[in-house]
Parts: C-alpha cells; sequence; structure tokens
C-alpha cells in the first residue's frame, strides 16, 4: 500500500505555523488542534522545519519556562524526513521505526506540502490491513467445511 492511502482516508490538510512564532502560540496551536507536530513554513508550500510537542518538552526541560517566548526557530528541526504519495507505507514505517520520529511530512516532486503522516495513521492503516487479511482468512476457512 502507498503513504496515499492514508491521505485519501485522513485527508491532506496540514497545521502550519511560521518560524517567527513563539514557542508558547505554537504550544497552543498543538493544543487547540489536538496534534502532535507543526510543519514550519514561512509561505504555507514548502517546509522550513518541524516542531513537536517533543522539542517543546525539551526546551523546557533544558530552559525553563522562560523559552516559551523564543521563536519556534529556536527549537524546531530543520533537517525533516519526508516522503511522497506514492511510497510505500512499508518504507515509511521503516524510516520512522529507523530514525525515531512520528511526523513525517509529504511532498510531491517540486517539494511542495501535500500532507502530513503520524505514526498514529500508519498504525491505524496497518490495523485495518490486518483486520481485513483476517476477515478472509476466516472466510476461506469457513467456507472450506
Amino acid at each position: 500500500m502507498l503513504v496515499q492511502s492514508i491521505l485519501t482516508t485522513k485527508g491532506s490538510d496540514v497545521v502550519t505555523i511560521v518560524e517567527s512564532v513563539s514557542l508558547a502560540d505554537a504550544a497552543a496551536t498543538l493544543r487547540d488542534h489536538g496534534i502532535g507536530a507543526l510543519v514550519v513554513s514561512n509561505d504555507g508550500r514548502h517546509i522550513d522545519g518541524i516542531v513537536s510537542e517533543r522539542d517543546v518538552v525539551r526546551a523546557l526541560a533544558n530552559h525553563g519556562a522562560t523559552v516559551m517566548g523564543r521563536a519556534v526557530s529556536t527549537v524546531m528541526s530543520r533537517d525533516v524526513v519526508t516522503c511522497r504519495s506514492g511510497d510505500a507505507i512499508e518504507a515509511l514505517m521503516l524510516a520512522m521505526t529507523e530514525r525515531r520520529i512520528r511526523h513525517v511530512p509529504v511532498v510531491d516532486d517540486a517539494g511542495e506540502l501535500n500532507g502530513l503522516v503520524s505514526i498514529g495513521d500508519v498504525v491505524k492503516n496497518r490495523l485495518g490491513q490486518l483486520q481485513v487479511e483476517n476477515e478472509q482468512l476466516h472466510e476461506y476457512i469457513t467456507q472450506g467445511r
């Protein structure tokens, strides 16, 4: 299966934020949208970075509450792992596991943002596949009687 199948199910909307926004505002945006990461994009199309709940927590642990007034650019990851909608989900799972990342932006051939896939989306997709396989096996076994 391809990454596109996940985007077809969940949609391709991505919450973005500009890098000059404060960490406090980024944390509020994460909370308000019930998400774990924001794509940092100054134009809404190209990826400048990504900031996650983990980044906010690490910044708090390292610098204290005053860090919340700093810009997102001070803690965001600039080396962002991306994928394409035509990539195999299995390859995406492997990359997420090996690199210990939970959110991967989906880009097109021009590098423009087309969606965001979380580890939760990948797990949900895999569980759906397993359910279908289980039902097919059950049907095969019961028809053989």
